[in-house]
C-alpha cells in the first residue's frame, strides 16, 4: 500500500523522515535554564535553619546547574545527530547502487 501525500514537509513529519525532538529539546533546554536561575533565587532566599539554603547552595545551582542541564541535553542531541547521519550514509549507498 502506497500513500501519496503532497508537501514535503507534512510528509517528512508523518513518516517520521524529520525529528521534532531536536526543537523540543531546545524548547526545554532554556526553559530548565530559566529553572535554575529561579530556583537558584529560591535557595538563596530561603532560611539556612532548615538545612538546605542560603547563598552557597544558590550559588552552586546557578552555577552548575546549566553546566548540567547542558550536558543532558547535548547527549539527547547526539542520539538524534547519530540517527540524520545514518540516514545519510543510507542515502549516499543506495545512491551509488548499494
Amino acid at each position: 500500500m502506497q500513500i501519496e501525500i503532497k508537501g514535503s514537509m507534512l510528509k517528512n513529519v508523518l513518516f517520521f523522515e524529520k525529528m521534532l525532538t531536536p526543537k523540543i529539546i531546545t524548547f526545554v533546554y532554556w526553559l530548565a535554564l530559566l529553572g535554575c536561575i529561579i530556583g537558584s533565587i529560591g535557595v538563596m532566599n530561603m532560611s539556612s535553619r532548615s538545612g538546605f539554603g542560603g547563598p552557597i547552595p544558590g550559588l552552586l545551582i546557578l552555577i552548575g546547574g546549566p553546566f548540567i542541564v547542558r550536558i543532558w541535553m547535548e547527549l539527547f542531541i547526539v542520539l538524534f545527530k547519530i540517527n540524520d547521519h545514518l540516514r545519510d550514509l543510507r542515502d549516499d549507498a543506495r545512491r551509488q547502487g548499494h
